[in-house]
């Protein structure tokens, strides 16, 4: 029998951009912190610029996916961002929550990061994606290690030499067993640790500086990683 339940996931949150550019940021900017979704057909059913966003897609049987974004000014410059993800999961309800809630709170801790340093700057976008061999469950511990982060805490600077991409200066702008954040001057690296989740290890790399080669940052990544999961 398939397990199929609806789902809702709440965040409240503080960011450092007015909602305006928060309103920016995850409207036309996702891929400065997310992914691109310029290829979802969703449906927007509420557009009130800039303070109330609701898109939602829906599919047969009843299935639907549904993003809500509620923005307040505060001072200083900055947004309170109260955030709903719902919808229904088949199948591994649970994990499939468990996944989509810790992931939440990475994508917009990214989002802060991009607002506060990067704020509309032009990305570019690379997602890369770990042999299957990552998907264990050392998997994400093996990259970190790999890295040279391994005992890095969220906060610290780390001088990294990445074999084959080369020497990274960052902080560790956020670090729990599944996820990684690093940012450099130009750069923001977000690894994903999905074998808790039951699929590869993961990372996307988002390039402000200008000089970005799709191309090359996820051939010499892919490199990396596939001497991490040899």
């Amino acid at each position: 029998m398939t397990d199929k339940r609806e789902f809702e996931i709440v965040y409240d949150t503080e960011l450092p951009g007015t909602p305006e550019r928060v309103w920016e940021a995850v409207t036309r900017g996702t891929p400065a912190w997310m992914f691109p979704t310029d290829q979802w057909p969703a449906v927007k059913t509420v557009e009130e610029r800039p303070s109330h966003l609701v898109s939602r897609m829906e599919g047969p049987d009843g299935w639907f996916n549904q993003l809500e974004h509620v923005l307040e000014p505060l001072d200083g410059g900055r947004a309170r961002l109260h955030y709903v993800h719902s919808g229904i999961f088949t199948d591994d309800w649970d994990g499939q929550y468990d996944g989509a809630r810790k992931h939440t709170a990475f994508y917009l801790h990214t989002l802060g990061q991009y607002l506060k340093h990067f704020d509309g700057k032009p990305v570019v976008f690379t997602d890369i994606q770990a042999p299957a061999a990552s998907q264990v469950a050392e998997g994400f511990e093996r990259l970190k290690q790999a890295l040279g982060v391994a005992g890095s805490a969220q906060g610290d600077t780390v001088e990294l030499d990445v074999d084959g991409v080369g020497q990274l200066s960052a902080e560790v702008d956020f670090s729990n067993e599944n996820f990684l954040g690093l940012r450099t001057a130009d750069t923001l690296y977000r690894f994903f640790g999905r074998n808790a989740f039951g699929a590869p290890v993961g990372m996307t790399v988002h390039d402000f500086s200008g000089r970005g080669d799709t191309g090359a940052t996820a051939k010499a990544w892919a490199g990396f990683l596939e001497k991490v999961y040899a």
